[in-house]
């Protein structure tokens, strides 16, 4: 199995792994110490996974390597290996990681939880399937 396979097999894994700690509500997100710090942790790997596909690919590939962790999307992008929508969102999502795994000010648990709750799965699996494609 390639070092790619493996990676998407990793990503998979944390994807079931924040599954199962993720709370149905904000409220009991909110409420919930261990769940949230839980949620934040895998939302971490699971980006920086996903970031880290993106710079195999290009290697791979044998792209210019992106100056900046996340350019790697927007070389994915103009190579017409995923959309630009799915570049950005991964752009503010790699951001995101960097202000949890940083703790570059006080966190709003709001917007991370919709953020895991709303955007990660989907833009994960986006990813995943448009990179395979």
């Amino acid at each position: 199995m390639s070092i790619t396979q493996d990676k998407i097999k990793e990503v998979e894994k944390y994807l079931r792994e924040l599954e199962e700690v993720l709370p149905e509500d904000i409220n009991s997100y909110l409420d919930n110490l261990e769940k949230r710090l839980a949620c934040e942790r895998a939302f971490e790997k699971i980006i920086q996974s996903i970031n880290d596909l993106a710079i195999l690919i290009i290697k791979e590939k044998r792209f210019q390597m992106p100056n900046e962790s996340t350019k790697a999307f927007h070389i994915l992008y103009d190579k017409k290996i995923i959309s630009r929508e799915l570049a950005d969102n991964l752009k503010k999502a790699m951001g995101m990681r960097n202000f949890l795994a940083h703790q570059y000010g006080d966190v709003d648990d709001e917007m991370v939880f919709d953020a895991i709750q709303n955007r990660i799965f989907d833009d994960v699996n986006n990813f995943l399937d448009e990179i395979q494609e």
